[in-house]
């Protein structure tokens, strides 16, 4: 049976899904060897096994990205107790998708648990914390299910940001998701105590 590619539907340009036969489809270690021969893609893997291949993002999606990976990784130095890992990291969930958000934090106490391997590979576990960033092209139905995929496989708090939209979605295990508009910053103090996330320069990247 022969590998298909489709392009998916809405919004998200320049996106191509890859559907895999079951016979066919790629175990974590033949993941992994495919995604550090490809490494100008950005690639992940659905719970049903497909790929999921995107292009590099732009420059405004490119800064701001640094600067919530800067701002946040300033609080986790001070803080101490997680490690926080950029937009190239994989996690391999309970559902069997492999998916890298633009920003995780996953706490010490968890990641003393893993083998060297494993901290060389894709992360088996769900972050505590993500954050996914929207770029002008995405699909944002797919960016919404993305999140709720997140929260039911375990991370404890998730945010959507929106620039086209000036919007921040916070996604928990408990509850809907709540929608800010247009808020200044964002952080959690029961979770993550201390961070201020200022959002001027994502709204605004400045160039």
């Amino acid at each position: 049976m022969p590998l298909t590619a489709s392009e998916p539907t809405g919004t998200e340009l320049g996106r191509i899904d890859l559907h895999i036969p079951p016979d066919m489809r790629l175990d974590d270690d033949l993941l992994f060897a495919f995604c550090q021969a490809n490494r100008e893609l950005r690639i992940e893997r659905n719970a049903q096994g497909d790929l999921e291949i995107m292009p590099p993002t732009g420059a405004e999606t490119g800064a701001r990205n640094a600067d919530l990976t800067c701002d946040f990784g300033t609080w986790a130095r001070a803080d101490g107790r997680g490690v926080v890992f950029d937009s190239s990291t994989g996690f391999l969930l309970p559902n069997g998708a492999m998916r890298s958000p633009d920003l995780a934090w996953v706490l010490r106490e968890r990641l003393a648990t893993m083998r060297p391997k494993q901290k060389r590979t894709f992360l088996p576990l769900a972050p505590d914390v993500v954050i996914e960033l929207a770029s002008p092209t995405d699909d944002s139905n797919g960016l919404h299910a993305k999140m709720r995929e997140w929260r039911d496989n375990g991370v404890r708090l998730g945010w959507l940001i929106l620039p086209e939209q000036r919007q921040v979605w916070r996604y928990t295990p408990t509850g809907e998701p709540a929608c800010s508009d247009n808020p200044a910053q964002i952080g959690d103090d029961a979770l993550l105590p201390g961070l201020v996330l200022p959002l001027m320069r994502i709204w605004e990247p400045g160039f």
